[in-house]
């Protein structure tokens, strides 16, 4: 199953790769679940196994306007994201492998946005790109195994993990949460895709290019602690909700780590993918433009 934020209602998408369409899940449902994604969370077994079933031929899919979709889950209680998660991204960064959970910070909602979006760069910042696997939640979660940890993962989406150096690292702590949380720095989209679409939910290749010049590629087989470890490890320590967020790692290529650096300007554009989900597209402006 693949569910969409369309216009604020969620939205299932149907069709092949290119051709997607979409029906609304309220009325596909009968009202059943919706209108809203975080009303779905909660109900994530229902909707799945009603999904199962539910034929789409009886129903008028619409075209897809990319510019009216949002996140996947868009009012999460939670935000968490990994760092250090690749080896060579640790590497390019100058710290050694992490071998215990690996370093979690936040990011806030207010930083969220859909696929395709125009992003402000704050005046006088290093604005970096960090391509990333995310996960949302659709199973409450305290203190599971490993092993329990993918039944309790609504689905994977692609996200940016978009990062204002200065700030973050600057003063006597570095400010991560606040460095990766400007307007529009978590777009995610295009769309949730359920685990049981992918063939290898646990190697899809992951990248973005700057201007049309690839800057990072890689593929999730490669994370130092996959995203069922990472739940797993999470819920150790805190309860995860659903419709929470896990932004599950970067791998290499981030251009804080180039010799010499290199950060996003006005008027580029970053395209990032993830196999077997979509694309996002972002556009970057002067904050003299905003």
């Amino acid at each position: 199953m693949r569910i969409a934020n369309l216009d604020g209602r969620a939205t299932l998408i149907v069709g092949e790769r290119g051709t997607e369409k979409a029906i609304d899940l309220a009325t596909a449902s009968d009202g059943r679940f919706g209108p809203d994604l975080p009303s779905v969370y909660p109900a994530w077994d229902d909707v799945t196994r009603w999904a199962a079933t539910f034929d789409p031929a009886g129903f008028e899919a619409a075209e897809v306007d990319r510019a009216r979709l949002g996140p996947p889950s868009p009012a999460p209680r939670q935000v968490f994201a990994i760092g250090l998660n690749y080896d060579a991204h640790a590497a390019e960064s100058g710290f050694d492998r992490p071998t215990d959970l690996p370093p979690v910070f936040t990011k806030y909602v207010s930083s969220f946005s859909g696929p395709d979006s125009e992003v402000v760069l704050p005046p006088g910042g290093h604005v970096d790109w960090e391509v990333e696997l995310v996960a949302v939640i659709g199973h409450w979660a305290s203190g599971i195994a490993e092993s329990e940890a993918w039944a309790h993962i609504a689905g994977l989406t692609v996200g940016q993990d978009l990062s204002e150096r200065v700030s973050q690292l600057r003063g006597p702590a570095p400010q991560f949460g606040l460095g990766k949380s400007f307007a529009g720095f978590s777009p995610q989209g295009p769309w949730l895709v359920t685990p049981d679409e992918f063939r290898h939910r646990d190697d899809l290749e992951l990248g973005c290019s700057l201007d049309g010049e690839e800057v990072q590629k890689g593929r999730t087989r490669d994370l130092i602690f996959p995203v069922a470890k990472v739940i797993a490890g999470l819920s150790q320590t805190v309860t995860l909700y659903p419709g929470d967020v896990v932004f599950t790692g970067t791998p290499a290529g981030v251009g804080v780590g180039r010799e010499p650096q290199r950060f996003i300007q006005a008027g580029e554009k970053l395209d990032s993918w993830i196999e077997g989900i979509g694309e996002l597209h972002q556009r970057f402006v002067a904050a003299d433009r905003k």
